[in-house]
């Protein structure tokens, strides 16, 4: 199945891009999406245990199926004033 997946804020630099398109088996959930990202970019690995994901803009548990056509978001946690 493809998938689109959003990058935000300080992990557009570690990917290199806002935007992604995946390709995952039928079935896949935002665990085994994760996996994948962080084979293909080694570099989030910190990032990801705080990092949120969002499906279709909603807050997604790792177990959540995914679906074709998915719009995911990882959106790490974000600080300021």
């Amino acid at each position: 199945m493809n998938l689109c997946v959003r990058v935000f804020a300080h992990l557009k630099s570690v990917v290199g891009a806002d935007t992604l398109r995946l390709q995952l088996p039928a079935g896949a959930t935002v665990r085994e999406l994760l996996d994948v990202l962080q084979q293909r970019y080694p570099a989030l690995t910190p990032w990801l245990e705080s990092t949120r994901v969002a499906v279709n803009y909603e807050y997604a548990t790792l177990d959540a199926p995914l679906r074709e056509g998915d719009e995911v978001a990882l959106i790490p946690p974000v600080s300021g004033g």
